[in-house]
């Protein structure tokens, strides 16, 4: 448990197990303790690196403007201090796009792709999950819940960098392994998207689970089953 300098922040991380590194980049509001199970599970095999993203966790907050690439370069940034890579890089809902994101930016750091509950094109309007999601961040109750409290400024200033993403028009670039984790009723990331990534990735794997934008924490051991199947391969 340790934080770096990166971009002018103190960047928060935790490193577990050993082996390949393995990066986990958290979603929206969300930090590294929320994914302490997947992590030990996922630490067996591999040095997991789980980084909480600028805005969230026990990283710093600014009240400035955020972007995915932004954030990328942030994960960029813990590899390069700790002297890693290339790694696997997985990352979950916002998370997916800043692993997009880095994979695009620096590819000489990536060594697979996992994307979870992500979709990398900009959806217009916004859906009413994502509508739901937005106005959950507003309510202080919620957020108090959390062991790190994400400040609402902060939460906005991810979702606001979030929802701007958009590499549709890019995917042919990406040229790792890449393995996309989706669940068939997804409403904040559509199902349709998960697709589309699939169809403009070349060689990618898909494995369609029976849930939704949440599927992982309802279904840990076959979620993390199916990534450490896939990084046996990768």
């Amino acid at each position: 448990m340790a934080t770096t300098k990166v971009n002018g922040l103190n960047i928060y991380y935790e490193i577990h197990g050993d082996g390949q590194p393995l990066v986990l980049i958290p979603g929206l509001s969300n930090n590294v303790a929320e994914y302490a199970g997947f992590i030990a599970s996922l630490a067996n095999k591999h040095k997991v690196i789980a980084i909480d993203n600028r805005g969230a966790g026990r990283t710093d907050k600014p009240d400035t403007p955020y972007s995915i690439e932004m954030m990328a370069d942030d994960s960029a940034g813990v590899l390069g201090a700790l002297s890693l890579g290339p790694g696997h890089i997985l990352g979950v809902s916002m998370g997916g796009r800043i692993a997009a994101a880095l994979t695009l930016a620096h590819p000489k750091l990536v060594r697979s792709l996992i994307l979870v509950s992500t979709a990398l094109r900009r959806q217009e309007p916004m859906t009413w999950a994502g509508r739901f999601t937005r106005l959950s961040l507003r309510i202080p109750l919620l957020r108090r819940m959390d062991k790190y409290p994400q400040p609402y400024y902060a939460a906005m200033r991810q979702l606001e960098a979030s929802r701007s993403y958009d590499c549709s028009d890019r995917l042919g670039e990406i040229h790792v392994p890449t393995l996309i984790l989706h669940g068939r009723k997804d409403r904040v990331a559509p199902y349709e998207l998960a697709q589309e990534m699939h169809a403009g990735i070349q060689g990618s794997k898909m494995i369609t689970f029976n849930g939704g934008h949440l599927f992982p924490f309802f279904q840990p051991r076959q979620f993390t089953d199916e990534v450490a199947g896939f990084l046996d391969g990768a």
